[in-house]
């Protein structure tokens, strides 16, 4: 059964289909925009536009689902790793296919995060987020946002939700 949102559609994947890993194309923008469309329409993330992610593609790791069982081959978790200054970077957009749950790809794709992070000698990553505990299981440690680097505030501009914001701060120090 295809899961449907609000008009988005997600591809409906078996949980134990084999995954593969990969960075962003730009021929996945219209997944990766339904992925997090879906979450998005469920109040959990932030959505983001499909200009935003052809700005942004070379941010996101991806994991797909192989066909399998007779479930078709799709996008199944994303997640990126966006500069902000020499010393910050925000982990954002984080989603993972609701039939894929339970099953740490939404762990692995921040420790991807992070592996990229450290290969550029970044020291800190920051996200915004409704998971708390999903983060701090993660390392991350909740943070006052008034705390937060100035050129994160220069992109919080940008957003519908600027002058009513309910997102936590969150922070993980890497070196």
């Amino acid at each position: 059964m295809t899961l449907m949102l609000d008009s988005i559609i997600l591809p409906d994947v078996h949980p134990e289909a084999p995954l593969s890993t990969r960075k962003a194309r730009l021929s996945d923008i219209e997944a990766i925009h339904a992925l997090i469309g879906y979450w998005a329409a469920q109040g959990q993330m932030l959505v983001r536009s499909r200009v935003l992610l052809a700005e942004n593609i070379r941010d996101f790791h991806l994991y797909f689902a192989a066909a399998h069982q007779g479930k078709a081959e799709g996008l199944v978790g994303v997640c990126g790793l966006h500069m902000l200054a020499p010393d910050l970077a925000e982990v954002r957009g984080l989603a993972i296919h609701p039939a894929m749950q339970g099953r740490g790809l939404g762990k692995k794709l921040v420790a991807a995060c992070e592996d990229e992070a450290r290969d550029i000698a970044l020291p800190a990553l920051f996200a915004w987020t409704y998971q708390q505990g999903f983060f701090e299981k993660c390392g991350f440690e909740r943070i006052d946002k008034t705390n937060l680097h100035p050129k994160v505030w220069s992109e919080c501009q940008r957003c519908a939700f600027f002058e009513n914001c309910n997102e936590i701060a969150m922070f993980r120090a890497l070196m």
